[in-house]
């Protein structure tokens, strides 16, 4: 696992020691729920990976680690209002089937029931665990969102069959034409940007610091989830989180 240097938000080495001890007490969690959800002899969504997820409003909660929620306006890897009660914060992979199956099943219901109407906010970080093809991916995805076409891209690199296609550099500016990125020739320019390896250099070394070990992970309000759980242990975890802000 990475140091606790340059995994704060703010991309500071020094933070307050609680930071600190909020980061152990949470990859301790992460870690432990990203190998039971998805280890071999077990599904996804069983009991066990959840226990923490789906307990009482306090329990499994890292205030925090709120913190790592950039809350910028202007963040094209963002959904959802700034200034929305509760941040999910998503760790995730292109290359992950079951980050696809929390793309296709989950995540639009959630934005319908929550994004749309104020109380949710969604912030990806780009996780790539799985060799080139990934961190191609994901650098691709960070340069469709430097013309405002990442959730569009997202879409489309998530879609049924979609990773069993790959993600080579014919594959990508496919799928960055496809979610209609406009200038092609600067997407390419992007892609291979040293701004693009730090930007998904820096989300990699968060999540690492954060003990996942899988994808997809994510915090809410500070709660570590992992996993493509089932709809109501985000719906649990986003209630709970939006009762405890008070709003």
């Amino acid at each position: 696992m990475p140091t606790s240097t340059s995994t704060s938000p703010s991309g500071s080495a020094s933070k307050p020691y609680v930071i600190v001890a909020g980061v152990l007490a949470a990859a301790a969690l992460l870690g432990a729920v990203s190998y039971t959800a998805t280890k071999p002899d077990g599904p996804s969504a069983g009991p066990s990976a959840v226990a923490e997820a789906s307990a009482e409003p306090q329990a499994g909660v890292h205030p925090e680690l709120e913190k790592y929620a950039r809350r910028d306006a202007k963040d094209p890897l963002a959904v959802g209002r700034a200034d929305a009660p509760v941040v999910m914060i998503e760790y995730a992979d292109f290359k992950c089937g079951y980050c696809g199956k929390f793309a296709r099943e989950t995540e639009p219901a959630l934005i319908e029931k929550y994004v749309d109407e104020g109380t949710l906010r969604i912030e990806w970080r780009n996780f790539p665990i799985f060799g080139e093809e990934s961190e191609r991916a994901a650098r691709a995805a960070w340069a469709a969102g430097r013309q405002g076409r990442f959730w569009q891209f997202h879409k489309a690199a998530y879609a049924e069959g979609a990773k069993e296609q790959g993600f080579g550099e014919d594959r990508v500016l496919a799928l960055a034409r496809e979610a209609g990125v406009a200038d092609l020739d600067r997407f390419g320019r992007d892609l291979d940007s040293e701004a693009a390896k730090q930007a998904v250099g820096k989300d990699q070394e968060q999540a690492y610091a954060l003990g996942a070990t899988s994808t997809p992970s994510f915090l809410v309000n500070g709660r570590p989830i992992a996993g493509a759980q089932p709809m109501e242990t985000f719906t649990d975890a986003i209630d709970a989180a939006k009762r405890e802000a008070g709003r």
